[in-house]
């Protein structure tokens, strides 16, 4: 076990790392009490950095290889028995501690791994329900590591299946967020994470061209001609307007669902939940009012509306 100061600085370290690169999730992490936050910070960071591996420029085969590093440190974090992990790697010392400290349950990270492996192989969604299940690894999963770290007005509230799924609703619903942010920014690396099932229904890909599918969606979004038989019309222009305001009323339902978690959480941690949604929701919100803008730019609160969200959030407003 690593010293009380070797800790101290792991901790450090990944609240660093939380305030630099967490553009949303820290104006509601910083209303927790210290213990609490600390653990929140260690759980991001360690979820950054597989993010960052999947979403970087290295070769497929090196990314598998760095998150099959990534699992099996995980692995032996949460092996039982195991104790306090050995590693010099400030992000594992403090996540090891926040294991023990808040007993989080193993599995749900090494989902999150799995996640971002679908991304790797450029997997593509048929329908709906496929979508949902990278949702849940790559954000349901962190929704559920959370729970023990929150509080709660009664500890059985958070422990049972029904928070569980409630967690795992949320981060679903602000995934789906993310998607809808970075329509353009996927396609143009030739990601498309929206349902094969909803393009063809609004007729953006013909029954057996889905390939095209990131070329169509990218040259649409940036308004320019797109080459050979998918040539911009503004009919297309407005199809993809409503696709986008089709996914958004699906991902309202997902927060409608998940924010049913907050009541269970003592006042500080559902704050927390409040904040982080609610900054989500309103960025939602005006994909949903503007998706021509939300397909030219990557759309974002300004960060004193972020803090607005925050302080309403404190105070019993939710944002």
């Amino acid at each position: 076990m690593g010293s009380p100061e070797t800790t101290e600085a792991a901790y450090r370290q990944c609240e660093s790392i939380t305030r630099a690169r967490a553009a949303n999730f820290y104006y509601g992490i910083r209303l927790l009490p210290r213990d609490r936050r600390r653990g929140m910070c260690a759980v991001y960071a360690l979820a950054r950095r597989i993010d960052d591996i999947g979403d970087g420029t290295l070769q497929d085969a090196e990314k598998l290889r760095r998150l099959d590093v990534e699992a099996q440190m995980l692995a032996e974090l949460e092996a039982p028995g195991v104790g306090a992990p050995q590693s010099s790697d400030p992000v594992i010392v403090a996540l090891g501690d926040t294991y023990r400290r808040f007993d989080v349950p193993p599995g749900a990270l090494g989902e999150l791994i799995e996640g971002v492996r679908m991304d790797v192989a450029g997997a593509t969604y048929e329908g709906f329900d496929e979508l949902v299940l990278y949702c849940r690894r790559v954000a349901g999963a962190i929704g559920r590591v959370c729970l023990p770290i929150f509080g709660s007005h009664d500890e059985a509230s958070t422990t049972g299946s029904e928070a569980e799924s409630l967690a795992d609703d949320l981060g679903v619903a602000m995934q789906l967020t993310n998607i809808l942010r970075d329509v353009r920014e996927d396609a143009e690396n030739g990601r498309v994470y929206l349902p094969a099932e909803d393009l063809r229904r609004f007729g953006l890909v013909a029954e057996d061209d889905e390939r095209a599918a990131p070329a169509v969606l990218a040259s649409l979004a940036r308004g320019m001609e797109a080459s050979g038989a998918h040539a911009r019309a503004g009919q297309e222009v407005e199809s993809l307007h409503a696709l986008v305001r089709f996914e958004v009323e699906r991902a309202q339902q997902w927060f409608q669902r998940g924010m049913q978690l907050a009541p269970l959480l003592d006042r500080r941690s559902a704050a927390c939940l409040q904040a982080m949604a609610g900054i989500y929701r309103r960025l939602l919100n005006r994909i949903q009012a503007q998706p021509e803008r939300a397909l030219a730019e990557r759309m974002s609160l300004p960060a004193a509306e972020k803090m607005w969200v925050a302080a309403s959030s404190m105070l019993g407003g939710g944002g």
